[in-house]
């Protein structure tokens, strides 16, 4: 009972900090509605929230993050620029790993901003920084934006680029896709006799599942086009393989992208924004010099960030999750914003792990 009770006065402490920095403090409710998060996610998100019925509401989760439902509000009737904060509980369903947290408190930053979105980056990773500066951590930097950029220039159709963009989250998938469209893996034996045939193949013996013959048609179809492309070049891919593979701090990272970019020219732009961040933070005062970069930063648990990301570690204290974490959104407002979109960066804390980290280095 002392730790969480000292794990709420931090909170209440750091939500106090975000506030002097200009921030307007917001409640979201526990419950949201489930048909918001299942269109961001997909059905995996049951597998990761607690989800219950409501006779008038339908179906709700209770709260995984703080993140999405301050932008349905800040969509909603928000005004511009805007800088948010909270604090309170989320859950999160753990069905592999009893030892991980189910419920814990999540202190938040949110800046809604058009003016100049390297700055706002740079300002949310800075304050966030700020909290955690006396306290063992390693922090840690990618942008998502780069290898987006990437799979969109691509000289493949945008069926392929499509199924690439939706598992970027999903690495082995992503992988297995690229193997897939570069030819470089075996075509499964059910697939070639597949696309051995011709015509429509629905209405020549009984419907087995949930999928309608017009729905099972259409899908043959477009594997039989997408067959029939060539392959994606050797250079575009022994490229992206390439960016998905640098680590590095920031300043080796830009030169080693900027190299890539002679044949992945779309990714260009992308790193144009990364240099104006790096300015942007080096004028905060962020050792920019030491500060690590990868390429492939926050593929398995941030979806929906599209551009810049950071995490802030304990190497001390392997058995921690990731203390602090955020990033860039844009795509995310656009999504929720029923047309309306403006670039939007936050990040959060765990007051718990601070706490537990701070007991171990006192």
């Amino acid at each position: 009972m002392g730790q969480r009770m000292t794990a709420r006065t931090l909170a209440a402490r750091l939500r106090m900090n975000f506030e002097a920095a200009g921030a307007r403090v917001v409640e979201p409710p526990y419950l949201q509605p489930a048909e918001t998060l299942l269109d961001l996610y997909g059905e995996d998100i049951r597998a990761r929230a607690y989800v219950t019925i409501d006779a008038l509401r339908g179906e709700q989760m209770l709260r995984p993050d703080f993140t999405v439902p301050v932008v349905q509000m800040h969509m909603s009737d928000g005004a511009e620029p805007a800088r948010y904060t909270y604090a309170g509980e989320v859950f999160r369903r753990q069905e592999q790993d009893e030892d991980r947290a189910n419920e814990y408190l999540q202190v938040g930053y949110e800046v809604f901003d058009r003016a100049d979105p390297a700055s706002a980056d740079a300002e949310v990773f800075a304050l966030i920084a700020l909290q955690l500066r006396d306290m063992p951590v390693r922090a840690a930097t990618g942008d998502i934006g780069i290898l987006m950029a990437a799979v969109q220039g691509l000289n493949t159709t945008d069926l392929r680029k499509s199924a690439l963009m939706r598992h970027i989250w999903r690495p082995r998938r992503f992988r297995a896709l690229l193997d897939q469209f570069s030819g470089r893996s075996v075509m499964p034996e059910s697939r070639k006799k597949l696309l051995s045939t011709e015509g429509v193949l629905t209405g020549q013996m009984p419907a087995i599942g949930k999928r309608r013959p017009g729905e099972v048609d259409a899908r043959v179809d477009a594997l039989r086009q997408d067959a029939a492309q060539p392959p994606i070049a050797e250079n575009e891919l022994l490229a992206l393989e390439a960016l998905m593979a640098v680590r590095e701090t920031i300043p080796y990272a830009s030169e080693q992208m900027r190299d890539i970019a002679v044949d992945l020219p779309a990714i260009t732009p992308a790193l144009d924004r990364l240099e104006a961040r790096t300015a942007a933070m080096k004028a905060r005062g962020i050792n920019v010099d030491a500060l690590d970069f990868e390429a492939s930063y926050g593929r398995t648990s941030m979806e929906y960030y599209d551009g810049f990301v950071f995490g802030f570690y304990a190497d001390a204290r392997p058995d921690l999750p990731v203390i602090a974490s955020g990033g860039r959104y844009d795509a995310l407002t656009r999504h929720l914003g029923s047309g309306a979109e403006i670039p939007a960066v936050g990040g959060v804390l765990r007051p718990d792990l601070m706490v537990r980290l701070e007991g171990t280095t006192s």
